[in-house]
């Protein structure tokens, strides 16, 4: 086992303590102090500011070829430092180590995304209107990029971010979460072994609010990404409309899944009981509220608690883990009231409900059947191992009910028939949808959501664009 690292910021290729307050970093399986870090200053911020500046014009000045290659650099080293990696990930935030080096693999893949597609930013040529003159569309870096990232997906989430722009031939600032740094801080420490010049990438860490304040607001910033609430990201929205600039949003979700009866029950309900429950259900597009056709309710239901008593809770780092804590106690408690809230509104308990142990945030899957929509579980995202489960009668009904929320980020829905099966990919309002798999997300696929759930994407050739300005020479 690899001792935890030091937490430091980096600003301009280099590792940097910061000149602000302390902060402890916990780890959630045991609630022992990991280490302390120090928080930016606003010096630090700054400086931070200054060198993404000048790391742009360094960067957006690299031809794409030598980008494409160092961000292919980059990705080889976190293959080949997946498992360190992922050991303090797993320390920091919970998760169990198969999850831990599953998450970094995933980000190399982006790495390696966003490696080649910059290669791939187009413009073209506009036949003129004129004899002996030249129109041209061109596709160029927007400019340095303040990004904010939260701690469920601590390398993932920073990768899309951090590839995204670097893709595009951006700098960027991130601000990772502080419960969960140091796992970003890798990700930076490969880009800048792999060869991404000083100042292209910088981490920073601080009190969010007067962060975003102070990068978003900035004049050297031309481009925001946020991935958190949706409370925050209007916060950081409104921060970035002030400019204005372009901001990609990245919000909550409550993922509804609809399962009807010609589908076999069973199977559905233990692969949606394997994907709630992964990262302890602090998944943004995790399946969260389940609707089963009646007639293949029971069935359902059994299954799945059935599926959720085999799970094993625990430290993330143990051997026989299959679920690791929840990331601090505020989970706890807001999956404790969720449950309780429910439970007085006359949804049934058949499995879990309570938190386990007396050290660290664990808390049991969790199963609630017969949850009535007027539940508190079924309109605030739980973010926590707890599934609550409803009857439906007909498509027209479970449409209505899956749509009701003002977020959708992701949803699911499980059926033989091929008519049904459009209709729901037709009628379903979230930004992905899964139909017969839960499989949604890939580098290659654009991931982001509508309504409430944000603005924008990541992923997919749409999370180059995201990074990109169009321009226009008109040359004679």
């Amino acid at each position: 086992m690899n001792p935890y690292p030091d937490v430091t910021l980096h600003i301009a290729g280099k590792p940097r303590v910061g000149r602000g307050a302390d902060l402890a970093i916990q780890d959630p399986a045991t609630g022992d102090i990991l280490t302390h870090a120090r928080l930016a200053s606003p010096g630090d911020l700054d400086d931070a500011l200054q060198a993404a500046a000048s790391g742009f014009q360094a960067w957006r000045t690299t031809p794409v070829h030598e980008r494409c290659r160092i961000l292919r650099k980059a990705a080889e080293l976190l293959r080949e430092r997946q498992n360190g990696i992922a050991q303090f990930l797993t320390q920091e935030q919970g998760k169990p180590l198969a999850e831990a080096r599953g998450e970094i693999v995933a980000s190399a893949e982006v790495f390696e995304w966003f490696a080649e597609e910059g290669r791939r930013a187009y413009g073209r040529i506009v036949p003129s209107r004129v004899p002996d003159a030249r129109m041209l569309v061109l596709r160029e870096p927007v400019g340095p990029v303040a990004a904010f990232t939260p701690w469920n997906f601590p390398a993932l989430t920073p990768a899309r971010k951090i590839a995204g722009a670097l893709g595009a031939g951006c700098s960027i600032v991130i601000k990772p979460s502080e419960e969960t740094p140091a796992t970003c801080l890798a990700l930076i420490e490969a880009c800048i072994d792999a060869g991404v010049p000083p100042g292209a990438v910088n981490l920073v860490l601080g009190d969010p609010a007067a962060v975003s304040r102070h990068l978003v607001t900035s004049p050297v910033i031309r481009k925001v990404s946020f991935t958190g609430s949706t409370e925050g990201g209007r916060a950081v929205a409104g921060l970035a409309a002030m400019g204005p600039k372009r901001a990609t949003m990245e919000l909550g979700g409550h993922a509804p899944v609809i399962v009807f009866d010609d589908v076999a029950v069973e199977e559905v309900a233990a692969a949606a009981a394997a994907r709630k429950f992964r990262n302890a259900g602090q998944v943004c597009v995790a399946p969260t509220r389940f609707y089963v056709q009646e007639t293949a309710y029971d069935r359902f239901v059994d299954a799945f608690a059935t599926a959720a008593g085999r799970i094993v809770v625990g430290n993330g780092l143990g051997a026989e883990t299959t679920m690791g804590p929840l990331a601090n106690a505020r989970r706890c408690e807001a999956v404790d009231s969720l449950v309780s809230d429910a439970q007085r509104r006359g949804a049934r308990l058949v499995h879990g409900g309570n938190r386990v142990g007396n050290r660290g945030f664990f808390y049991e899957p969790t199963v609630l059947a017969d949850v009535p929509e007027e539940a508190a579980i079924m309109s605030q995202e739980p973010f926590g191992p707890v599934a609550p489960i409803a009857p439906f009668r007909d498509l027209d009904e479970v449409i209505v009910r899956a749509n009701r929320l003002p977020v959708g980020l992701a949803a699911y829905a499980f059926t033989s028939s091929g008519s049904r099966a459009i209709a729901l990919g037709d009628q379903i309002e979230a930004g992905m949808v899964g139909i017969n798999r839960f499989e949604i997300s890939a580098a290659e696929t654009p991931f982001g959501g509508v309504k409430d759930s944000g603005d924008g994407r990541e992923g997919g050739i749409e999370g180059l664009e995201a990074y990109l300005v169009t321009k226009t020479v008109s040359q004679a």
